[in-house]
């Protein structure tokens, strides 16, 4: 109760500083009849707020002010922290923008501030509209947060961007803002956790307040969101690579997808989970860097292993970093600029009746991520059954057994087959009628055309094990192309 009347009395400070401000402009001496209205209704809010607190919201009040949040200016986001779904309320300055006109598959975000050594921002949006179709750039909205508060640096880089992107402005696919400095909580005199230089956690505390308020903007404009920094370099076509490994993903749970390896870059949001994360990223920013708060954030949503797919689609071009101008040379060994051929996987359900060890089952053969499915020593007739939700015609099949650091945990002798006519069986669902198409040489079976090969829809895959083996086995990847 002592803390929350401490509250209220430097909410009145504030408001008095407000009233302060007001009387010094245009040397005034008196204050206009509408300040004198707004500070009435200031004051009536406040004890109007009072009467209606919860004790809920007190208690988050208390123990949010053990992180240092209780700053003057950052006093009116306590409200919005009682409701993490909800917007927080920022006043944006539009820098370049035409009105949205309708919601897209993808929001792509970037913040960026002065540097004291380069500038890559302009790259960094040239490559992300170069690397996509005209069907692709259909689907795609790209929001750059100019987070500096220097204004001479964000009108020339406004210019620079309008002259060379005025097309995507006016299709409404760029759009350019700004949160004014006013929204911002105290940077100067934080905790200076990790034995951090002070100069070093302002700059890693704003550059969290900064992703959280470009979170904030982008949490409506589209179905997900994918975080990029402002030196970054894009795959070819790598939407449609997300939006295949987002279909081979219907049905589970994960609240974060990685495409890069590094930092905060190609991490990839459901849209609805935006809101929370501003949230959070305001209610921490002190405490971390904002790629370390990222994965608490995942844990906290109950996903607790990393989802990273390669090849990455985005990689890290900048030289010198945003603080201090210092050298960054900082790759990722698994990008691939060209286009590659991610596999569509159609949804279905996976069964083998071999004996899997620990949590390496059936499904992680089957996804994208850089997981697999280990089970000991099959025997002969064993057999690892992929039934597709839909029939299906393939393209292509790609199987591979075995890993680099267990390169003899292969499937020695088996076959692949393709089955039809799916009915119930007990419990699971299988098909009736299988159609040998080869043979697994060296532990990889691969085949092309595979349609032209097979007169009838595919219900389902079969890896059958033709001869019982003393080694483990290990399915890496399981790969299906459709049309």
């Amino acid at each position: 109760m002592l803390y929350y009347r401490m509250l209220k009395f430097y909410q009145m400070k504030h408001i008095f500083e407000i009233l302060d401000k007001m009387r010094c402009l245009r040397k005034r001496s008196t204050v206009s009849f509408l300040g004198v209205l707004v500070i009435f209704l200031l004051f009536m809010n406040l004890y109007i707020e009072d009467s209606y607190v919860l004790e809920g919201d007190k208690q988050l009040i208390r123990e949010t002010s053990t992180h240092q949040l209780n700053s003057e200016r950052y006093v009116h986001t306590f409200k919005d922290l009682s409701n993490f779904s909800g917007a927080i309320n920022v006043t944006y300055r539009y820098l370049a923008a035409t009105p949205l006109q309708r919601k897209r598959f993808l929001t792509i975000g970037l913040s960026s501030v002065k540097r004291k050594k380069g500038n890559y921002l302009l790259e960094t949006i040239k490559s992300i509209f170069e690397q996509s179709s005209y069907e692709e750039l259909k689907e795609i909205s790209v929001v750059v947060h100019l987070a500096d508060f220097n204004s001479s640096w964000r009108e020339v880089i406004v210019q620079d961007i309008t002259q060379k992107f005025a097309h995507h402005i006016i299709a409404g696919r760029l759009v350019v803002i700004h949160a004014p400095e006013e929204y911002y909580p105290i940077l100067d005199g934080l905790k200076r956790n990790y034995n951090d230089p002070e100069d070093r956690v302002r700059f890693r505390s704003k550059q969290n307040v900064d992703y959280a308020f470009l979170l904030n903007f982008c949490a409506n404009t589209s179905d997900y969101y994918v975080m990029l920094e402002d030196d970054v370099r894009c795959s070819k076509n790598f939407l449609t690579a997300i939006k295949k490994v987002i279909t081979s993903l219907e049905g589970t749970y994960w609240v974060t997808l990685e495409f890069s390896k590094l930092g905060y870059i190609g991490k990839l949001y459901h849209s609805h989970d935006l809101p929370r994360l501003a949230h959070f990223l305001l209610m921490f920013y002190q405490e971390m860097p904002c790629d370390w708060l990222l994965t608490h954030f995942r844990g906290l949503l109950a996903q607790k292993n990393v989802i990273r797919f390669k090849p990455s689609l985005f990689q890290h071009m900048g030289y010198y970093s945003s603080y201090k101008g210092t050298e960054n040379k900082l790759k990722d060994d698994d990008f691939e600029e060209e286009s590659f051929d991610i596999p569509d996987n159609p949804p279905a359900n996976l069964y083998t009746n071999m004996n899997v060890f620990e949590n390496y089952e059936a499904s992680k053969a089957y996804s994208s991520v850089d997981e697999y499915f280990w089970g000991k020593p099959p025997s002969a007739g064993d057999v690892f059954v992929i039934i597709f939700e839909n029939p299906i015609l393939i393209k292509k099949i790609k199987v591979s057994t075995g890993t680099e650091d267990r390169q003899n945990d292969i499937l020695h002798h088996g076959a692949l087959d393709v089955g039809e006519n799916v009915i119930d069986f007990k419990q699971s669902r299988q098909c009736v009628t299988y159609l040998r198409l080869g043979e697994f040489k060296n532990g990889n079976f691969e085949m092309s055309e595979v349609n032209q090969k097979i007169p009838f829809d595919i219900h389902c895959i079969r890896i059958y094990v033709t001869k019982t083996q003393k080694e483990w086995l290990i399915i890496r990847s399981i790969s299906i192309w459709t049309f």
